[in-house]
């Protein structure tokens, strides 16, 4: 009997999904459906090689257009869905139609956090597109002003672009280090000093009041009254998870967490049902609890992992997250779940911009860190799924 798996959202983890189901020998209809009108694309180059123009847009996509269609796979894009039955085992399309799935797999992914004050205002922009990367670099140029609210991954790769562009860069951050979801304050500390020292003017503590258009630029005032002024303003406060078709179809969701609850193979509350990337909150098999990772290639390994489970694979989801940036020529990697509160042991140099930083709770190595130093932190990330229990000379001496 042919069956149907429909696959909503065409980022990494819907792409992925695809593409696994049809080396996996999945018979039936793969229908992929993406509300952008591009292609899946990899989103990593957006804030750095898209951005400043180095990369064109077609050496970005994720497979060229026509091997979608060879590979069996039905790739929808610009086409948004509206309304999810899961008793009916339909889904419904903005233009009306109703397309019936087995299997499902939702890969909505997110959308960029709103400042309510900003909205509206001209010269402001959010970047989680192809289409906002063009509206934004059209307004970069050499000697132009860019304001960055938020010093997380996005709004601190912005700033070292925009600088590379020749742009004078201002980043305002309501915490007190940049990367602050990302690093503990010692390590951030160092993205400090990196921007500093290519020209970022930061303020941290900042709390936006009021953002308006004026003669001048775009006028930026905090709670305490200070003010700034820019010709661009790029918001890059964190996203949110698209949950509004899961809610709407009454699928459990992390009331804390904001995702799309999910077993350890992904399966969400509904039969038939399954979640990956941004909006899954996945148990964490490592540490306890749940969590939501929005990281590029815990994306494409969930989504990979989904369609395994839609095979009949039942192979639990066990991946440690893993993250990289790319800034100033310098190269950052984490895996795992670093906090402030952990052991923190360091080889290397901070100060030189090399060095690798292992992390420890309760005597378990839960996270590393490491600048230009890569392959330390792929081995590192073995240790934090395989061998947790090393004390951080035992980790040292194995990654040499």
């Amino acid at each position: 009997m042919s069956t149907t798996t429909v696959i909503v959202g065409a980022g990494i983890a819907g792409a992925s999904a695809a593409l696994r189901l049809r080396s996996g020998g999945c018979p039936g209809r793969v229908v992929l459906i993406g509300d952008e009108p591009h292609p899946p694309y990899r989103r990593p180059p957006l804030s750095k090689d898209l951005l400043s123009g180095k990369t064109p847009e077609e050496r970005i996509r994720i497979r060229p257009q026509e091997a979608w269609s060879q590979q069996g796979i039905e790739l929808r894009t610009g086409t948004r869905v509206v309304a999810l039955d899961v008793e009916s085992r339909k889904v419904e399309l903005a233009d009306g139609e109703q397309l019936a799935y087995d299997q499902l797999l939702l890969a909505t992914g997110g959308r960029p956090r709103e400042l309510p004050q900003a909205r509206g205002v001209p010269d402001v922009f959010t970047l989680r597109t192809i289409n906002d990367v063009s509206a934004l670099r059209d307004k970069l140029r050499p000697g132009s002003s860019l304001l960055v609210v938020g010093a997380g991954l996005i709004g601190a790769e912005v700033a070292a672009t925009a600088r590379g562009i020749g742009c004078a860069v201002m980043m305002l951050e309501a915490e007190q280090c940049p990367l602050s979801r990302l690093l503990p304050p010692q390590l951030a500390e160092v993205y400090t000093e990196l921007h500093r020292s290519n020209g970022v003017d930061l303020h941290y503590g900042v709390q936006v009041a009021s953002l308006e258009r004026v003669d001048l630029g775009v006028l930026v005032t905090d709670t305490t009254g200070r003010k700034w002024i820019a010709d661009t303003v790029l918001v890059a406060v964190g996203i949110a998870p698209n949950t509004e078709l899961a809610e709407q179809a009454g699928l459990e969701i992390d009331a804390e967490l904001g995702g799309i609850v999910v077993d350890e193979y992904l399966q969400t509350s509904a039969p038939g049902v399954f979640a990956a990337g941004d909006v899954a909150c996945a148990p964490n098999l490592h540490l306890g609890g749940r969590h939501r990772v929005e990281h590029w290639t815990s994306a494409q390994e969930q989504g990979a992992a989904a369609a395994a489970g839609m095979l009949g694979e039942r192979t639990s989801f066990d991946k440690v997250p893993w993250c990289w940036s790319d800034q100033y020529g310098k190269s950052l990697h984490v895996a795992g779940w670093p906090a402030a509160t952990d052991q923190v042991s360091v080889r290397g140099s901070l100060e030189d911009y090399e060095f690798t930083a292992v992390f420890h709770r309760d005597d378990r190595l839960v996270a590393a860190v490491g600048l230009n130093r890569p392959k330390d932190v792929r081995t590192a990330r073995k240790l934090i799924a395989e061998q947790p229990h090393v004390t951080a000379d035992e980790v040292f001496a194995q990654l040499g």
